[in-house]
Protein backbone atom coordinates (compact mmCIF):
# COMPACT_ATOMS: atom_id res chain seq x y z
CA UNK A 1 0.00 0.00 0.00
CA UNK A 2 1.48 3.32 -1.02
CA UNK A 3 -0.05 5.15 1.97
CA UNK A 4 1.91 2.93 4.33
CA UNK A 5 5.12 3.43 2.38
CA UNK A 6 4.81 7.19 2.91
CA UNK A 7 3.84 6.97 6.58
CA UNK A 8 6.49 8.30 8.97
CA UNK A 9 7.20 7.02 12.47
CA UNK A 10 8.81 8.94 15.34
CA UNK A 11 12.28 7.70 16.24
CA UNK A 12 13.04 7.86 19.96
CA UNK A 13 15.87 7.15 22.37
CA UNK A 14 15.61 4.78 25.34
CA UNK A 15 13.85 7.53 27.37
CA UNK A 16 11.23 8.11 24.62
CA UNK A 17 12.79 11.43 23.58
CA UNK A 18 12.21 12.22 19.90
CA UNK A 19 15.37 12.01 17.80
CA UNK A 20 13.92 12.09 14.29
CA UNK A 21 11.51 10.45 11.90
CA UNK A 22 11.80 7.61 9.41
CA UNK A 23 9.57 6.04 6.78
CA UNK A 24 7.56 3.31 8.49
CA UNK A 25 8.77 0.28 6.56
CA UNK A 26 12.41 1.43 6.77
CA UNK A 27 12.05 1.61 10.57
CA UNK A 28 11.17 -2.11 10.58
CA UNK A 29 14.03 -3.36 8.36
CA UNK A 30 17.57 -4.47 9.27
CA UNK A 31 16.75 -5.34 12.88
CA UNK A 32 14.46 -2.36 13.44
CA UNK A 33 15.06 1.19 14.66
CA UNK A 34 13.55 2.19 18.03
CA UNK A 35 10.35 4.16 17.43
CA UNK A 36 7.26 5.26 19.35
CA UNK A 37 4.18 3.06 19.25
CA UNK A 38 1.04 2.41 21.25
CA UNK A 39 -1.15 -0.54 22.18
CA UNK A 40 -4.79 -0.17 23.23
CA UNK A 41 -6.51 -2.78 25.39
CA UNK A 42 -10.29 -2.42 25.64
CA UNK A 43 -12.58 -4.26 28.02
CA UNK A 44 -16.35 -4.27 28.27
CA UNK A 45 -18.25 -3.59 31.51
CA UNK A 46 -18.25 -7.36 32.19
CA UNK A 47 -14.43 -7.44 32.07
CA UNK A 48 -14.10 -9.24 28.72
CA UNK A 49 -11.20 -8.17 26.50
CA UNK A 50 -11.67 -7.03 22.91
CA UNK A 51 -9.18 -8.78 20.63
CA UNK A 52 -8.60 -8.26 16.95
CA UNK A 53 -7.17 -10.65 14.42
CA UNK A 54 -4.78 -8.77 12.15
CA UNK A 55 -5.82 -8.78 8.50
CA UNK A 56 -4.07 -11.14 6.08
CA UNK A 57 -2.72 -8.13 4.18
CA UNK A 58 -0.83 -6.62 7.13
CA UNK A 59 2.84 -6.05 6.36
CA UNK A 60 4.00 -8.14 9.32
CA UNK A 61 2.48 -10.56 11.82
CA UNK A 62 -0.61 -11.03 9.58
CA UNK A 63 -3.53 -13.18 10.79
CA UNK A 64 -2.35 -13.16 14.41
CA UNK A 65 -4.61 -12.23 17.32
CA UNK A 66 -3.66 -9.17 19.32
CA UNK A 67 -4.98 -6.41 21.56
CA UNK A 68 -7.82 -4.15 20.43
CA UNK A 69 -5.65 -1.76 18.45
CA UNK A 70 -2.01 -0.83 17.99
CA UNK A 71 -0.08 1.50 15.73
CA UNK A 72 2.30 4.47 15.67
CA UNK A 73 1.70 8.17 16.28
CA UNK A 74 2.53 10.45 13.36
CA UNK A 75 5.17 13.16 13.69
CA UNK A 76 3.66 16.04 15.67
CA UNK A 77 0.76 13.91 16.94
CA UNK A 78 0.27 13.20 20.63
CA UNK A 79 0.34 9.47 21.37
CA UNK A 80 -3.05 9.51 23.13
CA UNK A 81 -4.61 11.30 20.15
CA UNK A 82 -3.09 8.73 17.79
CA UNK A 83 -4.51 5.88 19.85
CA UNK A 84 -8.04 7.26 19.56
CA UNK A 85 -7.56 8.02 15.85
CA UNK A 86 -6.56 4.41 15.18
CA UNK A 87 -9.51 3.07 17.20
CA UNK A 88 -11.77 5.03 14.88
CA UNK A 89 -9.90 3.97 11.74
CA UNK A 90 -9.45 0.27 12.57
CA UNK A 91 -12.55 -0.53 14.63
CA UNK A 92 -14.98 2.33 13.93
CA UNK A 93 -15.26 3.18 17.63
CA UNK A 94 -14.11 5.79 20.10
CA UNK A 95 -13.88 5.85 23.89
CA UNK A 96 -11.83 7.54 26.61
CA UNK A 97 -8.41 5.99 27.18
CA UNK A 98 -5.97 5.97 30.10
CA UNK A 99 -2.24 5.51 29.62
CA UNK A 100 -1.07 2.80 32.04
CA UNK A 101 2.60 2.06 31.38
CA UNK A 102 5.29 1.84 28.70
CA UNK A 103 7.72 -0.88 27.68
CA UNK A 104 10.37 -1.43 25.04
CA UNK A 105 10.53 -4.61 23.02
CA UNK A 106 12.01 -6.08 19.86
CA UNK A 107 10.32 -8.84 17.86
CA UNK A 108 11.10 -10.12 14.38
CA UNK A 109 8.54 -11.54 11.97
CA UNK A 110 10.68 -14.17 10.26
CA UNK A 111 8.25 -14.64 7.36
CA UNK A 112 8.51 -10.99 6.30
CA UNK A 113 12.02 -10.28 7.64
CA UNK A 114 10.73 -7.22 9.51
CA UNK A 115 11.43 -6.26 13.11
CA UNK A 116 9.37 -4.26 15.58
CA UNK A 117 11.65 -2.30 17.92
CA UNK A 118 9.19 -0.15 19.79
CA UNK A 119 8.83 2.11 22.77
CA UNK A 120 5.23 1.08 23.37
CA UNK A 121 2.72 3.22 25.29
CA UNK A 122 -0.09 1.05 26.67
CA UNK A 123 -3.60 2.48 26.99
CA UNK A 124 -6.75 0.92 28.40
CA UNK A 125 -10.42 1.80 28.03
CA UNK A 126 -13.91 0.48 28.64
CA UNK A 127 -16.24 0.09 25.66
CA UNK A 128 -19.50 -1.74 25.00
CA UNK A 129 -20.95 -0.29 21.80
CA UNK A 130 -20.92 -1.19 18.13
CA UNK A 131 -17.69 -2.25 16.41
CA UNK A 132 -17.20 -1.65 12.69
CA UNK A 133 -13.81 -3.15 11.75
CA UNK A 134 -11.98 -1.98 8.63
CA UNK A 135 -11.39 -5.22 6.66
CA UNK A 136 -8.10 -3.81 5.33
CA UNK A 137 -6.80 -3.79 8.90
CA UNK A 138 -8.83 -6.34 10.84
CA UNK A 139 -9.79 -9.90 9.86
CA UNK A 140 -12.01 -10.50 12.91
CA UNK A 141 -12.81 -9.21 16.40
CA UNK A 142 -14.03 -10.99 19.50
CA UNK A 143 -14.72 -10.42 23.17
CA UNK A 144 -13.00 -12.95 25.42
CA UNK A 145 -13.05 -13.63 29.16
CA UNK A 146 -9.64 -13.20 30.83
CA UNK A 147 -9.45 -16.82 32.01
CA UNK A 148 -10.20 -18.13 28.50
CA UNK A 149 -7.63 -15.74 27.02
CA UNK A 150 -4.93 -16.87 29.46
CA UNK A 151 -5.58 -20.51 28.55
CA UNK A 152 -5.48 -19.80 24.80
CA UNK A 153 -2.20 -17.87 25.05
CA UNK A 154 -0.68 -20.67 27.15
CA UNK A 155 -1.88 -23.46 24.82
CA UNK A 156 -1.44 -21.65 21.46
CA UNK A 157 1.16 -18.87 21.88
CA UNK A 158 1.90 -18.81 18.14
CA UNK A 159 -1.59 -17.44 17.44
CA UNK A 160 -0.80 -14.13 19.20
CA UNK A 161 1.49 -11.18 18.41
CA UNK A 162 4.73 -10.88 20.38
CA UNK A 163 3.89 -7.48 21.91
CA UNK A 164 0.50 -8.72 23.09
CA UNK A 165 2.10 -11.62 24.96
CA UNK A 166 4.67 -9.27 26.52
CA UNK A 167 2.09 -6.69 27.69
CA UNK A 168 -0.59 -9.18 28.76
CA UNK A 169 0.54 -9.79 32.34
CA UNK A 170 1.03 -6.12 33.17
CA UNK A 171 -2.28 -5.13 31.59
CA UNK A 172 -4.09 -7.79 33.65
CA UNK A 173 -2.87 -5.99 36.78
CA UNK A 174 -4.39 -2.62 35.80
CA UNK A 175 -7.76 -3.47 34.24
Amino acid sequence: RSAMAEEQVILVDAQDREIGTLEKLAAHRNGGVLHRAFSVFLVDPQGRWLLQQRAAGKYHFPNLWTNSCCSHPRPGEQTADAARRRLREELGLDCPLTERFQFVYRATSEAEGLTEHEFDHVFTGVYSGEIRPDPEEVAAVRWIAPAVLEREVREHPGRFTPWFKIALERVRQVI
